[in-house]
């Protein structure tokens, strides 16, 4: 089982090997892309873990409801593996951040688009192409057992 990690702290001085204040608990390895990963991750947590970040993909079809689907999953397995919990609570906080992202982008486009004849509404897609650019990397670290952090990701889980 791996240590007790304060992988959401994780940042550019965790990578650097500066100790993240946890008496007792070494920082993640790194691997040969200089990503934190989980060495004990089994394939069956690296899968779940994909399956967290893709489960996106519903918001095409379900909309506002689908946020329930990443925290039940997230839910059902945060105790049994750090790797899991990590990958939980980011995807979450990723799909809160950006339903509050595309509220703000919106109102946003609306002014922006009407000033520039309807050229500023494309900012309103920004959030949409944020969420998948994210989701397939989230999903491929998830897979390749590395942790992840979305941008713009409002930390409400910590």
């Amino acid at each position: 089982m791996v240590p007790l990690w304060n992988t959401g702290d994780m940042n550019d001085q965790h990578m650097q090997g500066e100790h993240n204040g946890q008496a007792g608990h070494p920082n993640p390895p790194v691997n040969e892309r200089g990503r934190a990963f989980d060495p004990d991750a089994t394939a069956d947590e690296r899968s779940y873990a994909l399956w967290i970040h893709l489960s996106l993909l519903v918001h095409a079809v379900l909309s506002i409801i689908a946020i329930a689907i990443p925290i039940i999953m997230w839910q059902m397995k945060k105790d049994e593996s750090p790797f899991l919990d990590d990958h939980g609570r980011e995807a979450v906080n990723f799909q809160i951040s950006l339903m509050i992202w595309s509220v703000v982008f919106l109102v946003i486009a609306i002014p922006v688009g009407f000033l520039t004849c309807g050229v500023g509404f494309v900012v309103a897609f920004v959030p949409y192409v944020l969420g998948i650019v994210g989701m397939i990397q989230a999903s491929s670290a998830a897979n390749r057992g590395e942790f992840y952090r979305y941008p713009m990701t409002i930390r409400f889980f910590k």
